[in-house]
C-alpha cells in the first residue's frame, strides 16, 4: 500500500491532503495518468514528484510502502 500526498490545488480537485492506494511495481508517469484520469486532475507533466521525499522521474518504479507526493509549481511575489 502506499500514501499518495496532494499539495495545493491538486488538495482541492482532489478532495483529500492524502490517499492510500495500491501503486506498487507501477511507474510514476503511470500513476500520473491513472490519477489523471479517475479525479479528473489537469495534465500532470509539470507537477514534481517525490518518492520518500526525494525527487523522482516518470520512469521510477514505485515499491510497497513508498510516499508519493505530487507538488506543483508555485508563483508568487
Amino acid at each position: 500500500m502506499n500514501k499518495i500526498l496532494f499539495f495545493a490545488h491538486l488538495r482541492d480537485a482532489v478532495g483529500e491532503e492524502y490517499l492510500k492506494l495500491n501503486a506498487t511495481g507501477k511507474t510514476v508517469g503511470e500513476l500520473k495518468v491513472e490519477l489523471a484520469g479517475s479525479y479528473n486532475l489537469p495534465k500532470l507533466d509539470t507537477v514534481m514528484t517525490a518518492v520518500n521525499e526525494e525527487f523522482a522521474q516518470d520512469d521510477e518504479v514505485i515499491q510497497d510502502g513508498d510516499e508519493i507526493a505530487f507538488i506543483p509549481p508555485v508563483s508568487g511575489g
